[in-house]
């Protein structure tokens, strides 16, 4: 006779296996980052490597020129730096029940709904967390955490990202807008739904290049009320099936603003994005993936681990800004 630890087991990988992708998506969904560079197809599965390897886009090419006949062609290299280099994050979630509930389930019927709330709970808990991440400085648990938003874009437009020390490297800084200082200068500004928008413009338009422009601002609640305040009857709201699909946005320019309360943005931000240079790196075979079923010698328990390993990379820092009080 099969034993439910087995048959428990089994429903597990099954069940995964079988809504592989919806995986990907359902986490995907709870964070507006996520769901634009998923939508986008910056969410890349990669096969290995010691670190994560990103070239650099930062600049125009600078053997470009105007000559005429034999004149001498410029064949300079064009930078010193081509890649940032990320190290690898590894997360966990266990899919555990305990002898007794399996037991106490040993019909199929009874342990396909046991399987399937674990299934449920572990895949809730991954998303929850794996979207505080993507929105943290990186420092929790001894640096074991992504380099989330809050180290790729800093408050002081600064630090190492990547392997690359910006305070070597101008070129590798972020740009910040600080209601304290602000860009353009004069006093400090107290931020507020008639405020908001002086604020936002000068930092908008630092990260434009032509058509190269933010995609995506995510703000904390209490911005995101000033900015929404701040329009009052000539307010726009993006489609809820767009880009950033599951969320309601208002617009700015062309950037859609959503809120992300609750997912670790700190307040009194907001994060001027552009996702095309912006990507969570995955490796294939830790993209929340089973692993064999562990026994544990001093408990009666079915442990099975779900695995994830990757990065939020990032290959032009000066082209993100982030506004904070």
């Amino acid at each position: 006779m099969v034993s439910p630890n087995t048959v428990f087991s089994e429903l597990v990988a099954t069940t995964l296996n079988q809504h592989r992708k919806d995986v990907a998506d359902n986490i995907s969904k709870g964070n507006a980052l996520l769901a634009r560079l998923m939508e986008k197809g910056r969410y890349e599965t990669v096969d290995g490597g010691q670190q994560i390897v990103e070239p650099l886009d930062y600049t125009e090419n600078s053997s470009y020129q105007r000559y005429s006949g034999y004149d001498r062609l410029n064949i300079s290299p064009t930078s010193v730096l081509s890649a940032a280099q990320y190290d690898w994050k590894q997360c966990s979630v266990h899919i555990t029940a305990s002898g007794l509930e399996l037991r106490q389930n040993a019909g199929k019927n009874q342990l396909i709904r046991l399987a399937e709330a674990r299934i449920a709970n572990a895949l809730r808990t991954f998303k929850n967390k794996l979207s505080e991440d993507v929105y943290s400085d990186g420092s929790a648990d001894q640096g074991k955490q992504i380099s989330g938003l809050q180290a790729v874009v800093s408050d002081s437009g600064r630090g190492t990202v990547g392997g690359i020390n910006s305070e070597e490297f101008a070129f590798w800084r972020n740009k910040v807008q600080s209601a304290a200082a602000p860009m353009q200068g004069g006093n400090a500004v107290e931020v507020s739904k008639e405020t908001i928008k002086q604020l936002m413009n000068p930092l908008y338009l630092d990260l434009c290049r032509g058509n190269n422009r933010p995609d995506l601002i995510v703000s904390s609640n209490d911005y995101f009320s000033f900015y929404w305040e701040s329009l009052q009857d000539l307010q726009r709201y993006a489609d809820d099936t767009g880009a950033t699909a599951g969320f309601q946005s208002l617009k700015y320019v062309t950037a859609d603003v959503i809120h992300d309360g609750g997912s670790g943005i700190p307040d009194g931000h907001m994060y001027f994005l552009n996702t095309e240079y912006l990507k969570l790196v995955v490796h294939q075979d830790a993209n929340m993936t089973q692993m064999a079923e562990k026994s544990i010698l001093d408990q009666d328990a079915v442990v099975i681990p779900l695995l994830w390993m990757g990065n939020l990379v990032c290959s032009n820092r000066a082209l993100q800004g982030v506004l904070k009080s």
